[in-house]
């Protein structure tokens, strides 16, 4: 009998970890609370080495995820496109899943409009245009439209200019599916590269925790309540607006368009949604993303392209949302009124412009924007840099869960959603994800 051959199944049973006693949602929660004990008392009792020890934990952990965004970003798009060949009426699934990032970015910014209507959050905030300061880079849609295509192929990489790396994938993606068969070997390196990242990835994500004390810590320490508590209204308003969306749209959508149960929609996208709240990362999330997207039912060819599509492109919190409120915060800063045809054009560049968020840590060139487009300064981006680390765990956590749930919400109306697999999903911890005894395949299969 051969070594193999003796292993038994319960030889084959995944080994005691820390998730079974400590779930990673626990860990989470622990980490951000001991995190916010630590900026407290560093900045309480001024405690200089222990605010610069949370600026590097939580600096390295972002840096990390970093890391992996250029390479990963360029292969999954590349393999997404080709792994569209599999799954029948590709052109009509794509489309539907485009149509439907539109429509939920056009109802994110309607209520990020409504709510600033509403609550005025830049009025008594003791805020001045002194305050405000020009941010080092900026975005404009001549940068945009010019900047989608790299002078070479290298630069994009190494400045991890997001859009530039998704351009040379899309375009590297569409000739593979022209050649056809002699494009196989580079296929097959390709998924194997991905799933190579994705693995070192899992790695990174295990730290989370570690990273949200970091994180968390350091903001505390840097900012201060005081600081914040001149953001109140805006602050409030960003968190209410994406519980709303979140909370409210996105469970209405899953009842009534995809006609499926919205309780194990967040049960199984859980994991997904409570990393990106502590990374801000979509791309840093993806891998995850696009696990619990498959666990839900979604086909993994079909969820293999729209995951990675979304992460770059679909972000309800950063280009909706957020832009929306930015812009009525700084326009009553600055004290310059704003017309229907401004509220247009915000919902405009939110459908359009989504793109430039990249899926990375804030949503600076967004935001640049949005307030070039309406002639607004850019010196109101200095007023919102000091919160914007507290506002963009709530913006990628509902971008994340908008990137889950268009796939499931396409996949159901195209009659391809697993209905047995969407009922039984489950919250369990990140840990099993890429257990091999329990039976995960790679994320991306390897082209046939």
């Amino acid at each position: 009998m051969s070594a193999n051959s003796a292993i038994t199944p319960e030889d084959r049973k995944p080994r005691f970890r820390i998730s079974e006693k400590f779930p990673f949602w626990a860990q989470i929660i622990t980490g951000l609370v001991l995190g916010v004990l630590l900026g407290w008392l560093a900045r309480s009792q001024d405690i200089s080495w222990l605010k610069t020890t949370l600026e590097q934990v939580g600096g390295i952990f972002v840096q990390l995820l970093k890391l992996a965004v250029a390479p990963l970003v360029f292969f999954a798009i590349l393999v997404s496109i080709t792994n569209l060949r599999k799954v029948n009426n590709a052109a009509r699934l794509a489309s539907r899943t485009l149509l439907w990032f539109m429509i939920t970015s056009l109802i994110a910014v309607a209520i990020g409009l409504a709510i600033g209507l509403v609550t005025n959050p830049g009025a008594g905030t003791g805020l001045t245009p002194k305050d405000g300061r020009k941010p080092e880079g900026s975005g404009s849609w001549i940068d945009f439209l010019t900047g989608i295509v790299p002078t070479d192929v290298i630069t994009p990489f190494t400045e991890l200019n997001v859009l530039q790396i998704v351009f040379m994938a899309a375009v590297a993606g569409i000739a593979a599916l022209q050649l056809g068969e002699k494009a196989e070997p580079i296929l097959k390196l390709s998924a194997s590269v991905l799933e190579l990242l994705q693995k070192a990835l899992w790695w990174v994500i295990r730290l989370a925790p570690v990273g949200t004390v970091g994180l968390i810590g350091f903001a505390i320490a840097d900012y201060g309540w005081e600081l914040i508590s001149k953001y109140a209204t805006f602050t409030a308003d960003v968190y209410i607006g994406c519980a709303l969306v979140l909370f409210g749209v996105y469970p209405l959508l899953l009842a009534t368009v995809a006609r499926v149960n919205p309780l194990q929609f967040f049960k199984g996208a859980w994991p997904a949604i409570q990393l990106a709240f502590v990374s801000r990362s979509s791309v840093g999330t993806m891998p995850v993303t696009q696990r619990v997207t498959e666990r839900l039912g979604v086909p993994k060819e079909y969820a293999s392209f729209a995951v990675p599509f979304g992460a770059t492109t679909k972000m309800d919190g950063c280009a909706a949302i957020y832009p929306a409120l930015a812009a009525i915060f700084i326009a009553q800063i600055f004290d310059v009124q704003l017309g229907i045809q401004d509220y247009l054009l915000i919902a405009f560049v939110s459908v359009i412009g989504s793109a430039a968020t990249a899926g990375l840590t804030g949503a600076t060139v967004m935001l640049t924007l949005t307030l070039s487009t309406l002639g607004l300064p850019l010196e109101g981006v200095g007023l919102l840099m000091a919160i914007d680390p507290i506002l963009d765990m709530m913006r990628t956590a509902t971008n994340v869960a908008g990137q889950a749930l268009v796939p499931v919400i396409v996949a159901a109306r195209e009659k391809i959603l697993d209905h047995d697999a969407y009922n039984s999903a489950s919250s369990s911890p990140v840990d099993e994800y890429d257990a091999p005894e329990a039976g995960q395949k790679a994320a991306v299969p390897v082209a046939a």
